[in-house]
């Protein structure tokens, strides 16, 4: 016969719930309060006692649920525990939180000054709703609407719903008295969502006092404008009497954002310190501008400085990896973040797709399979794969599955399954998925999703349809739509469409020196030569230079980059060696 367990002393289960930093540790906490009989014999002082180390507690809201059902019946009067139930619901399941509210007031629970602020998040919180038009006049009918903490809260709320006008109504009604740097920050906070800088900046000069939160919040705004606008945050980041750490992030941020990587780079390198989000920022920044190789140097430095790569990094490291080819830093970083249990659907996913495009199908195929949970981007990821890879069929089929495993397509989806198309030809399946679009799948096509279709047509041979898609769709047509069926009609050896939409091109400033090189070619295939000769005067004369070739290899886990024309490569001479040794081969064959 087991022994019971022994009795935990009240102040000792008091002294470890006080020291609660997990859910875990609270759900121990909870369990030895049940068993204890100590939760029988006060439910009430010891519900909220456990209410209050849950507030701190990230994720328990779930555990908040089990203590609210074990409190005495009838409901209990005292706001408290209401009001943290419904503060640890508002941020991830802002419903649950206005349930709770509205059971409150079925209750006759007046709530009070930490109520209104806790249902207003959760208002804010939850996409589309507008509840907390009713909840602002019921706090102003039970005399709070002037309250600091609710005011803030009004302000936070109406410039998540994107209605700073009201968000600035509740600003300037509650003057002096009810306003503390919080409401500031808010205001401008709201402004900079909203994309209103210049209000933003009005009210950013007015302020009575700033602090680090002030500062950043306008220099992010700044930096995501662009253009001045990342100037601008220049200037306000120099004018900072103290920087810290997210202020610093934030301007490498905006430079990154918008290309700017040797800026980015230099204050960077000028940090006082760094933390993940910042090596996360310049390998991301490096990465969506094309330059992989200076990602993964930066990956490297950070794993040297014994930093741990978030997922961000992470993701920034594996998409490099993808746009070099390298496929052996891949399976290394493979092993890494799986060794460092950092492997989630985001990441996996990220490895689904360098794998694919480094040629690996199978790999990829295996990581799809043993994911637990997959998004829309999972699924997308694999079809593009598929098609890319010329596996159009199971492309088309692996569609077919995720419409039976009841997965809600988006446009990138149907974007994803016509590029499969395209790729293997399959032009009747492709026009089938894109007349489904809105009566199936409740998509409006876009100009992509023309495109596609565009290039599935052109690449086909059906240069008619084609042209027809692009004259009737019911948007401007943009240059990259011409520019596919330029690029068919060499394919298919149609000069006149060619000419036709090279002068679509240059109606629309899109004429630049790949178009006219195209046309030459088609020309030259056709044997005109007069015509090649015009278009090779014309691009002289008007200073259309080619751009330069450029190409990336990897050899034993080293990036090798090769530049039309360069010789700066350290075994060059090797290399044309070779290339004439291989020249002499084929020669004599």
């Amino acid at each position: 016969m087991r022994p019971p367990c022994p009795v935990v002393a009240l102040p000792t289960l008091l002294s470890r719930l006080r020291a609660c930093r997990s859910a875990s540790h609270a759900l121990q906490c909870h369990a030895l309060l049940l068993t204890s009989g100590h939760l029988a014999a006060s439910p009430l002082r010891l519900s909220n006692l456990l209410l209050l180390a849950l507030a701190s507690v990230p994720g328990a809201a779930a555990l908040a649920d089990a203590v609210f059902v074990r409190l005495p019946e009838p409901a209990p009067r005292d706001p408290f525990p209401w009001n943290t139930a419904i503060r640890l619901h508002a941020p991830a399941r802002p419903r649950a939180a206005l349930l709770y509210f509205a059971r409150m007031r079925r209750c006759g629970v007046r709530p009070d000054a930490y109520t209104f602020p806790a249902v207003l998040k959760a208002c804010g919180c939850a996409p589309g709703c507008r509840a907390g038009l009713l909840v602002h006049a019921e706090a102003v009918r039970r005399g709070l609407g002037a309250d600091l903490f609710t005011v803030n809260a009004l302000i936070s709320f109406y410039c998540r719903i994107l209605d700073c006008r009201s968000g600035r109504k509740v600003f300037d009604e509650a003057g002096g008295v009810s306003r503390d740097l919080v409401s500031w920050n808010s205001m401008v906070a709201g402004y900079v969502g909203c994309g209103e800088m210049g209000l933003a900046q009005e009210l950013f000069d007015e302020m009575p006092q700033r602090d680090a939160f002030s500062w950043g919040t306008l220099i992010d705004g700044h930096g995501k404008q662009g253009g001045a606008g990342v100037d601008r945050a220049r200037e306000l980041f120099d004018q900072m009497p103290e920087r810290d750490l997210v202020c610093w992030n934030s301007m490498i941020d905006g430079y990154a954002r918008h290309g700017r990587m040797d800026e980015a780079r230099s204050l960077f390198e000028e940090m006082p310190e760094r933390n993940v989000i910042s090596w996360s920022i310049v390998i991301d920044g490096h990465v969506r501008c094309g330059e992989a190789k200076e990602a993964l140097e930066y990956f490297q430095s950070m794993l040297r400085c014994g930093v741990r790569p978030d997922t961000v990094a992470a993701v920034g490291a594996i998409s490099a990896c993808a746009q070099l080819g390298a496929l052996e830093q891949g399976r290394w970083l493979h092993s890494y973040l799986e060794k460092k249990v950092l492997s989630d659907v985001v990441v996996q996913t990220a490895l689904m797709d360098m794998y694919m495009k480094c040629g690996r199908l199978d790999i990829a195929m295996l990581i799809f399979e043993s994911m637990a949970e997959r998004s829309v981007v999972t699924w997308n990821v694999m079809i593009v794969g598929l098609g890319t890879h010329s596996y159009g069929l199971d492309a088309v089929m692996m569609f077919r599955r995720m419409e039976a495993e009841r997965v809600a397509v988006d446009d990138l989806s149907v974007l994803a399954i016509l590029t499969a198309c395209t790729h293997a030809g399959l032009v009747s399946e492709g026009l089938e998925i894109f007349h489904r679009m809105k009566k199936d799948f409740g998509i409006d096509p876009k100009v992509e999703h023309y495109g596609a279709l565009v290039d599935l047509l052109g690449r086909a041979g059906h240069l008619d349809q084609a042209r027809h898609a692009i004259e009737t769709m019911p948007m401007e047509p943009t240059p990259e739509l011409w520019g596919s069926l330029l690029a068919a009609c060499r394919s298919h050896s149609c000069v006149e469409l060619a000419e036709l939409s090279v002068e679509r091109l240059a109606n629309l400033g899109a004429d630049d020196s790949g178009v006219y090189v195209l046309l030459s070619n088609i020309y030259a295939d056709e044997g005109m030569w007069g015509d090649v000769l015009r278009i090779r005067k014309l691009m002289s004369d008007e200073g259309m230079r080619k751009d330069i070739g450029r190409s990336v290899i990897e050899v034993d886990g080293e990036i090798h980059e090769f530049v039309n024309g360069g010789g700066s490569h350290l075994c060059t001479d090797q290399i044309y060696l070779m290339l004439w040794n291989l020249s002499k081969m084929v020669a004599s064959i």
